[in-house]
Formats: structure tokens, sequence, C-alpha cells
């Protein structure tokens, strides 16, 4: 008998796991959401919480399945377009993430990154 298993045998065990996913995956995915801004695994985090809650909720399972599809299709169809379509959306992406960041920055901290370049440059 596998522990989630002998864990969801009784009552208790099944509403403590319930519980206990609900709360470490919901974690998971909110730290996700927040980093999702920034230059780094975001969404990657947010999925991984998806998986987690898979483990106790249905309805989990069906977006981690629906997300899985659709980042594999999208992957595909990338690796079919020509090299120059694909370096257009690669920059693309690229400008979209600086606008994320620089954006963010400024709010967040009231700093203009592209001022705190331009003056660096202007200072070499």
């Amino acid at each position: 008998m596998r522990a989630l298993d002998r864990i969801r045998s009784n009552s208790t065990g099944r509403l403590a796991l319930k519980i206990g996913v609900g709360i470490v995956g919901g974690l998971v995915v909110a730290v996700g959401i927040v980093l999702i801004p920034f230059p780094g695994p975001g969404w990657a985090i947010v999925i991984l919480g998806l998986a987690i809650l898979a483990v106790e909720f249905h309805w989990a399972r069906g977006l981690l399945a629906f997300t899985k599809r659709h980042v594999q299709s999208w992957t595909h169809w990338i690796g079919r377009q020509s090299l120059p379509l694909r370096a257009v959306i690669g920059l693309v992406g690229f400008l979209f993430i600086s606008a994320i960041v620089w954006l963010s920055v400024r709010l967040s901290f009231g700093v203009d990154l592209v001022q705190v370049a331009l003056d660096w440059l202007e200072t070499r």
C-alpha cells in the first residue's frame, strides 16, 4: 500500500492530507504568481504548485493537464517555425519581459532603470 493510500484510509488522514496539500500547493502557486513579472521561474513555480494541488484536487489535475497540453503545443509550434520568425518571437518576448521588469522596478522602488543606464553611459 502506498503512503498516500494509507493516509487516505481514514477520514482524519483524508482531511489532513487535503488541508495540507491545499495550503502547501496554494502557497507555492501564490509565490509563483508574485514572481511572474520578474525574470526567473515564476511560471514554473505556478505549475509546480498546480502539480502539488493535483495530488488531491480534481480541478487542479484538469488545469495542469490543460497547461501541459498548451505549453507542449506552443513549444512544438515554435520549433516548426523558421529561424528569423523564432528570432522575432524571442525579441518580442525579451522586450515584453524587459518592459515588465522596468515597470516593476519603477513602481516598486521609484528607480528608472533606463535613466540609470543612460547616466552610466554618459559617465563612461
